[in-house]
C-alpha cells in the first residue's frame, strides 16, 4: 500500500492546497469522487489524508491564536 498511500497523500495535500487557492471547499470531495471511480482503496487512503489535513490546519489555528493571545497578554502595560 506505500505507492497507494503515498500518490494519496501527495494528491490530497495538492487538492486542500488548491481549495485554500481558490477558496473552494468542495473541491477535495470532487477529487475524492473521481478518485473512488477508479479505485474504492485509493479513495479511503486520499479522503484520510484530506481530514487529517483539514484537522492539523484547524488545531494550528486555534494553536496560533491562544500563543498570539498570551503574547498580546505578556506585553500590555
Amino acid at each position: 500500500m506505500g505507492l497507494a498511500n503515498d500518490l494519496a497523500e501527495k494528491l490530497a495535500i495538492d487538492a486542500c492546497a488548491a481549495a485554500l487557492a481558490l477558496d473552494d471547499e468542495s473541491l477535495p470531495e470532487t477529487i475524492a469522487q473521481i478518485v473512488g471511480a477508479s479505485s474504492p482503496t485509493t479513495e479511503e487512503l486520499y479522503r484520510t489524508a484530506v481530514r487529517v489535513i483539514q484537522a492539523e490546519a484547524r488545531a494550528r489555528k486555534v494553536l496560533e491564536a491562544t500563543l498570539k493571545a498570551a503574547e498580546d497578554a505578556d506585553t500590555s502595560p
